[in-house]
């Protein structure tokens, strides 16, 4: 299960994963922010803020978790993954080799730096 929060007035998402990601997830987080995208163009940031990496539920939400990548990564400027996670804290290396955005780690407790981060303009 994914939370999340809109900051319209910054044009950031904040999503907090509170367990095994699901295929469903992915669908509410696109219903979520393809108005938004559409409306403004893109996503000025991502935040993705979770102590440790929860996993997917089973293939579909892996694969699913693919796809929302894939149809958005283009339409956001930059990615925060506020963690402490192994796994989470690698993925500004990978990430970067696949995704358009700018994407920086930060340590969990470090999310109002990271906010700003995301907030401040290239």
């Amino acid at each position: 299960m994914i939370q999340h929060e809109l900051l319209r007035d910054k044009g950031i998402l904040i999503v907090t994963p509170q367990g095994s990601l699901e295929q469903k997830d992915f669908d509410m987080l696109a219903s979520a922010v393809d108005p938004y995208i559409q409306e403004k163009g893109r996503l000025n940031g991502l935040m993705i803020h979770a102590k440790s990496f929860p996993g997917w539920h089973d293939f579909a939400a892996l694969i699913s978790h693919f796809r929302f990548v894939k149809n958005h990564h283009q339409h956001v400027a930059k990615v925060a993954a506020v963690t402490d996670s192994g796994f989470l804290s690698i993925l500004p290396h990978i990430a970067k080799h696949f995704v358009r955005a700018e994407i920086r780690h930060f340590d969990y407790d470090d999310k109002e730096n990271a906010l700003t981060w995301l907030s401040s303009t290239n």
